[in-house]
């Protein structure tokens, strides 16, 4: 970020980990005033967690990303390119520019191309990849999007385009460069089957009405 000359911080959110995690970025931060910790009292789930990274951010513009850095961070670049006609970049793992250089086991891939076509059916369609973890938004729209978003777990992506789509906001898909990460947290039977029953939670509160604030735009 230094060597593209943008004004930044980094905040880390700490979804209550019990390794090093907060230990390690608070001894990088006492050295560096743009990065910072940000601890959940206890975990609380991936989208709960990137709603308080969006809460406690400052910028113009609001980028989240794994930790692991499977999308590497130079793809911001490529993202940043989109948002003067777009107020959410959404990083594609599966378009046919994407570039996947390590990809994820089998049964994964299988398990992501189950769960998106339950997406277009159930929720949204349009967007072929909603779970990869890096995104770009003008800091507006996401405060917004981020004060409906009811969801803490996996499928908060679906529930973060869902919003947007609904209060009016333009998106887009992006193709990215991605490495899988062997060390990935989700489990495949227990982690499936709540990121399932939060697709019809989603789907139960847009019918609801709850993310009709603003004017959906085809």
């Amino acid at each position: 970020m230094d060597g593209r000359g943008y004004d930044f911080e980094i905040i880390v959110v700490d979804d209550g980990s019990t390794d090093d995690t907060a230990a390690v970025v608070t001894n990088i931060a006492a050295g560096e005033p743009r990065i910072r910790l940000v601890a959940n009292l206890c975990n609380r789930g991936k989208g709960y967690t990137v709603r308080h990274g969006i809460r406690e951010s400052g910028g113009d513009v609001v980028l989240f990303s794994d930790a692991d850095l499977s999308t590497p961070i130079e793809e911001y670049d490529k993202l940043l390119a989109y948002l003067d006609d777009f107020d959410l970049v959404i990083a594609s793992r599966s378009l046919p520019d994407s570039d996947v250089a390590v990809r994820q086991p089998a049964y994964r891939e299988m398990m992501g191309r189950m769960f998106n076509v339950l997406v277009q059916m159930l929720i949204v369609r349009g967007i072929i990849d909603t779970q990869c973890g890096f995104k770009l938004m003008k800091a507006e729209p996401a405060r917004a999007i981020s004060g409906l978003m009811r969801i803490d777990r996996f499928s908060f992506d679906v529930e973060m385009i869902l919003a947007a789509r609904r209060l009016g906001y333009r998106y887009v898909d992006v193709p990215v460069r991605w490495i899988n990460s062997a060390g990935s947290r989700v489990h495949p039977l227990r982690d499936s089957i709540n990121m399932l029953l939060d697709l019809f939670r989603i789907k139960l509160y847009d019918i609801a009405g709850h993310y009709k604030n603003g004017l959906e735009r085809e």
